[in-house]
């Protein structure tokens, strides 16, 4: 069982790495993920905590995610200090594209044994 979700895994990123599209760290799909899956409001350190990271690397990342146009920062209206993290179009559509390639690579088994990529335990 983990081979195969290893071998999904694998032909997810291997098709991920072919597309072009950025190349986005653990942190930064880990962001991503928290900010398009999980209710909001969001902030960088609620984001930190949860990651278990300090306050500069959630900054840092969202620097990147937003001159991608992954992510944006919009002030809080009501306290000028807090600052939101929010969610994009540009952002959307890179995700329901790695969504679309998952799920076209949900047997990766045998996608990977079409391409010779089988892990073999000794």
């Amino acid at each position: 069982m983990a081979d195969q979700a290893l071998a999904s895994w694998m032909q997810t990123l291997i098709n991920y790495v072919r597309s072009g599209e950025p190349d986005l760290t653990n942190r930064q799909m880990a962001l991503m993920l928290l900010v398009y899956l999980t209710s909001g409001p969001h902030t960088v350190r609620g984001l930190a905590q949860i990651l278990g990271v300090s306050k500069p690397v959630i900054t840092r990342a969202l620097n990147t995610l937003g001159s991608l146009g992954y992510l944006r920062r919009v002030r809080d209206e009501s306290d000028r200090r807090n600052v939101f993290v929010a969610k994009t179009s540009t952002g959307q559509d890179f995700l329901d594209s790695f969504q679309r390639n998952l799920e076209q690579h949900g047997n990766g088994r045998r996608a990977a044994r079409e391409h010779g990529l089988i892990l073999q335990h000794g």
